[in-house]
């Protein structure tokens, strides 16, 4: 080849190379947004849609390892009412990081409206008592705010396919509601048992619980 047909050559590699590079930027770019737009603004966790759809997957690959968590904030409007809306805030950016961290990278952490969280994490049997008594040492810390410290107090309920002989999301939902109210204020992380999947429930809401009267279908 000669040294007259180099530069010639470089500009058509260049000139492949730059729509390569611009297609790549704009899908790069893309996909932060749309992740951006499946997670929720505040506490980064993924919205009610995208956790369903990979609670679902991971429920399906991983049936004998995965723990449910639903996770609501303790007196939450008292909260609000009293610190205002920006400690609220900060008390719900806090749930849904300690829930993301808990999970983990193999899990899922979602907030399903409000103050009301879920998340599911791939733990073996023998450690899942244990990393639910972490979780809730994990939520019960005070969140620094202005300065100070912020009280964070969440009930926890928990459910896992062996404890509930089912892998299905709305059982499993449905169960570790009913543990959840089961446990309220209390600190802890009540797991549920076969009982808690026969509270009758509303798309795997207890019933009874607010905003359930407003669904139509039961789970």
């Amino acid at each position: 080849m000669t040294t007259a047909l180099l530069p010639r050559k470089a500009l058509h590699i260049t000139a492949v190379a730059l729509p390569l590079a611009g297609w790549t930027l704009h899908t790069t770019v893309l996909h932060r947004r749309l992740t951006a737009a499946h997670r929720d603004p505040l506490t980064g966790t993924w919205r009610r849609e995208v956790f369903t759809t990979r609670a679902h997957r991971l429920l399906e690959r991983y049936p004998d390892e995965v723990v449910l968590v639903l996770a609501d904030a303790d007196h939450f409007k008292r909260l609000n009412d009293t610190r205002g809306h920006a400690a609220g805030d900060t008390a719900l950016a806090a749930i849904g990081a300690r829930l993301t961290e808990w999970s983990g990278p193999r899990g899922v952490a979602g907030r399903l409206g409000g103050d009301e969280f879920a998340a599911l994490a791939r733990i073996e049997p023998r450690h899942q008592q244990l990393r639910l008594e972490h979780l809730a040492r994990l939520m019960s810390r005070p969140v620094p705010y202005e300065g100070g410290l912020l009280p964070l107090a969440v009930s926890l309920g928990a459910a896992t396919p062996a404890a509930v002989t089912s892998t299905s999301l709305p059982v499993l939902l449905r169960a570790a509601d009913a543990a959840m109210y089961e446990g309220k204020h209390t600190g802890r992380a009540v797991l549920a048992g076969p009982q808690h999947a026969t509270v009758p429930s509303i798309n795997g809401r207890r019933a009874g619980r607010p905003g359930t009267h407003t669904l139509r279908r039961a789970a």
